[in-house]
């Protein structure tokens, strides 16, 4: 810390402590240093891509539309058996419909959970609003 000495004639002094600033300041530095590269980390992910060739045309409801995972791991897209990349298309498509239908996911109790997390959110990844979970 800086010491001075008071002047002879007892006034004021006219100069401002600033070593309480300089210090926060460096506190501040010090985690914006340590906080940087937490906020820049990511994680890749391999989502399924849409089906371009040989994909059956699978038609979807403009308002509602429902997937179910049953207990032998399979995906029925409103009672219908569909493959991980058509359900990527089929996602990638209604949300470009305005209004985007909702998207009812109903999955077994019996279902295998490593897939229930695989599609417990497909509205997310396509950003839709319409997703509702039901049990």
């Amino acid at each position: 810390m800086a010491i001075s000495n008071p002047p002879a004639d007892g006034g004021a002094l006219s100069e401002m402590n600033t070593t309480p600033l300089i210090d926060v300041m460096l506190v501040l530095l010090v985690m914006f240093i340590i906080t940087v590269p937490v906020a820049t980390h990511s994680t890749d992910m391999d989502l399924p891509r849409p089906c371009v060739e040989n994909c059956p045309d699978i038609p979807f409801d403009q308002v509602k539309n429902k997937l179910v995972l049953t207990a032998q791991d399979e995906l029925l897209w409103n009672g219908r058996p569909i493959s991980e990349r058509q359900l990527a298309t089929l996602l990638y498509q209604t949300v470009r419909i305005t209004p985007e239908p909702q998207l009812h996911f109903e999955p077994d109790p019996a279902a295998s959970y490593k897939r229930l997390a695989t599609h417990a959110q497909p509205g997310s990844r396509q950003r839709s609003d319409q997703f509702r979970l039901r049990r």
